[in-house]
């Protein structure tokens, strides 16, 4: 597995607890809702709006793992393998969503995975947790330089590669430490981009295998080479699994949002209902077109990975007669990377945060500046970043390949604590006595989605380097496999043997602290603060929400 796909991993967690004042100011230090002395300190801003959230739902996880890697996955499990797989992940996607969108918008704090495994579970899982996720990032910022400049090399080749990683960086620190609002304007538009650009894919691959764009009808021709649809059954959906999940890494960035949401209550809810629309709309649909499309035979889909001029994208518009095709997909996905890398810094620096607040990092960690940016998070995880680049440069590059593997299954590890979580939480919900009518919102199919995911994803971490113990057998592939999970096994049991911390009981559980009120976020006739006023929308406006309320 190359690189780049190992790395398109998740978002944040780690332990803070929240406060929420009327001006939008949020303190993650304090452990009280709301507290007289807010304005006297600064804290994260709720600065994300609606509009944000959702698009960054919506479009936020799509990147090289379907612009490029989807080609590799079709070409490893054939046309049908790739589309079971892409399903299997997806309804496990959509269960982590549920679950998390349901802690989430109760409880909206930063670093809000490893907080709510410190919070229900256990302090140990929730250091281990927030570490994992700070490391996968901060290495995956150096991850999206390198393919930056990679990407840069295909349009001009008289400058040092170096000098564009140097001006991604340079961009990404000044995107991140002046508002949160400037995160989320890059990531509105940029997840626009992404979206439009698969729903062209789509429509284009449509006239390509119709024979509409004026070549051959293919049909339905692809699926019935030599060995059908499934040519390498089992073990090639199992194959595909791991790539299948990559792509879909980064989904959980919802409940890192929440943290800084305006009204958490509203849009965690509204933008993880989105998610089995997206899985449908934006994965299934594109394996389905390039599996029709393009033969699973095809050479080039396992070159795609690594070479735009190939990826699986490229080849769909070039059969409808696109020349510009390779220019296009790569400026796509040089945006893209730098999307990556932008919620890279964004995550793992509230991660870090949080790991600060929890006394799990060093304390100057928690310093946030006049504008709600955590600013030394936000420097020590590009300074990280930067450093690991670095290794990529000099000597065999043996070091950058293990940093890249350390964090190689962190998504799934993520996912899987995240199902272990919310079993805990509605446990506590039930000792406690606490209706489910209490919550924002309610995650359906309890607790059958959490034990999928569970069981599932423990599958997926522990059999997905099985093709290592195959004879010719190396040592460091092994390792490298399963190093990820090590680390873990590491900071989980060195945490447990020097805190000796104890499992958190269902009747001890806290549902109190980081809550919003309800009374804090309702939005008074005419104010605008967290919602537009109805009757000065436009007429277009007011009926699109009229039939979104009616979908809801």
């Amino acid at each position: 597995m190359d690189t780049n796909e190992k790395f398109h991993a998740g978002r944040i967690e780690s332990g803070a607890t929240a406060v929420v004042d009327l001006s939008e100011s949020y303190c993650s230090a304090s452990v009280s809702t709301v507290e007289s002395d807010t304005h006297n300190k600064p804290g994260l801003h709720r600065g994300l709006k609606a509009r944000h959230i959702q698009m960054i739902a919506l479009g936020g996880t799509i990147g090289t793992g379907l612009f490029m890697a989807s080609g590799k996955a079709i070409s490893n499990g054939g046309p049908g393998g790739a589309l079971v797989a892409y399903a299997i992940i997806g309804i496990l996607i959509f269960c982590v969503m549920m679950s998390l969108g349901e802690m989430a918008a109760y409880i909206p704090v930063s670093g809000s995975f490893a907080h709510y495994a410190k919070r229900f579970v256990d302090p140990s899982l929730g250091f281990m947790l927030g570490w994992i996720y700070w490391v996968n990032w901060s290495v995956g910022v150096a991850v999206e330089l390198t393919g930056v400049a990679m990407m840069m090399e295909f349009w001009v080749k008289s400058v040092n590669s170096v000098v564009w990683s140097i001006i991604c960086l340079a961009l990404l620190v000044a995107i991140n430490v002046f508002s949160v609002k400037g995160y989320g304007e890059i990531e509105y538009w940029i997840s626009f981009v992404k979206v439009i650009t698969v729903i062209v894919f789509i429509i284009v691959g449509l006239c390509v295998d119709t024979g509409a764009a004026g070549g051959d009808h293919i049909g339905s021709r692809n699926f019935h080479l030599d060995g059908g649809a499934f040519p390498y059954g089992f073990l090639g959906v199992f194959n595909v699994l791991l790539t299948a999940a990559f792509s879909f890494n980064g989904v959980e960035i919802v409940g890192i949002t929440a943290g800084e949401s305006q009204n958490p209550h509203k849009t965690v809810p509204a933008a993880v209902k989105q998610v089995f629309f997206r899985i449908v709309l934006f994965y299934f649909l594109s394996i389905l077109i390039i599996g029709l499309v393009i033969p699973y035979t095809d050479p080039d889909l396992l070159r795609g990975s690594s070479d735009v001029a190939v990826s699986p994208f490229t080849l769909v518009f070039r059969k409808a007669g696109a020349a510009w095709a390779a220019d296009l997909m790569n400026a796509i996905i040089l945006i893209t990377m730098i999307s990556a890398g932008n919620s890279g810094v964004y995550s793992s620096s509230r991660t870090l945060l949080a790991l600060a607040e929890s006394g799990s990092a060093p304390k100057f960690f928690k310093r946030i500046n006049r504008w709600g940016i955590p600013v030394y998070a936000v420097l020590a995880t590009c300074a990280i970043g930067c450093l690991a680049f670095l290794t990529s440069l000099w000597g065999s590059g043996e070091v950058f390949n293990w940093l890249t593997a350390l964090p190689s299954v962190a998504g799934l590890i993520v996912w899987v604590t995240i199902a272990i979580t919310h079993l805990r939480f509605r446990k506590g919900l039930k000792a406690q006595g606490k209706s489910l009518t209490s919550l924002p919102y309610v995650a359906p199919f309890f607790p059958f989605g959490d034990i999928f995911v569970i069981v599932l994803g423990t599958i997926v971490i522990f059999g997905q380097g099985y093709q290592t113990f195959i004879p010719p057998i190396q040592a460091k592939n092994c390792v490298s496999s399963y190093l990820s999970v090590m680390f873990c096994v590491v900071l989980y049991c060195g945490h447990k043997l020097i805190k000796r911390p104890k499992f958190v009981k269902p009747s001890e559980m806290d549902f109190e602290t980081g809550t919003l009120s309800v009374d804090v976020l309702k939005v008074k006739e005419g104010d605008s603060l967290y919602e537009e006023d109805y009757a000065a929308m436009p007429s277009w406006k007011r009926y699109y929400k009229k039939i979104a309320s009616l979908l809801a």
